[in-house]
């Protein structure tokens, strides 16, 4: 049997059933220890259950003393993909304060406190990645995304920030911006004209992030970008 303490770990946030889940399967099957944050313990709970060596860890990452709890009950990982996102869709005058505060919270924070838990123990070990998840929000506001686009450009450029200081240390922080629909169920029923190939899919997304987070130490990215080949752009 397998020496679970010999295994890296890999953090993963946002664990739900699309992105999430898919990125915790394809650190699975590299030989990772995986601990999957997200607020719906019964959906955790299935996951724990279908991929091998993994430990379901409810957790609003919203919570900052949630989160270092969290944390503090897996241990230091090797990895840590920041998938969790608060989105809302409206004008400045139709969304609420309080709603751009909690994406505020989820996106930007969340990923300030992340980095503050995790990467100490990253620069001490002279290797790690800390790998976010993103969308084009985080680079253009258009007029409906006022209650999510500000959130998004901030992370992204907390996370340009962090690159920049812990790159010389040894520790690899990436930027993936996803410009695509992604192919999950809900998705399908809004869509339900558009062809197969409109959509990203959660496994491609996460053959992505594993990959930003392997990527050797002469050649390492920041930003990084993936949708489907016939995307406009």
């Amino acid at each position: 049997m397998t020496n679970l303490t010999t295994k890296p770990l890999a953090l993963v946030t946002g664990v739900g059933p699309g992105t999430g889940a898919a990125i915790a399967r394809r650190f699975a099957e590299d030989g990772y220890r995986v601990a999957m944050l997200a607020r719906n313990a019964d959906r955790l709970a299935t996951l724990e259950k279908e991929i091998p060596d993994s430990i379901a860890v409810p957790c609003d990452v919203s919570d900052a003393a949630a989160l270092e709890r969290a944390i503090a009950e897996v241990g230091n990982p090797k990895v840590v993909v920041h998938n969790a996102v608060g989105g809302a869709f409206g004008t400045f005058t139709e969304i609420e304060a309080e709603t751009l505060q909690r994406n505020f919270e989820i996106n930007a924070m969340a990923l300030f406190h992340l980095a503050r838990l995790t990467t100490p123990a990253m620069i001490a070990a002279g290797e790690g990645a800390l790998i976010v998840t993103g969308n084009t929000s985080a680079q253009r506001g258009r007029a409906a995304f006022a209650g999510f686009a500000p959130t998004k450009a901030a992370q992204r450029i907390l996370a340009e920030s962090l690159a920049r200081d812990l790159g010389p240390k040894g520790v690899h922080v990436a930027y993936l911006i996803i410009d695509a629909v992604i192919d999950v169920p809900w998705q399908r029923e809004r869509l339900p004209e558009a062809a197969d190939d409109f959509f990203i899919s959660p496994a491609s997304i996460a053959a992505e992030v594993h990959h930003l987070a392997h990527q050797p130490r002469d050649a390492w990215s920041f930003l990084a970008e993936v949708r489907p080949f016939h995307e406009p752009w």
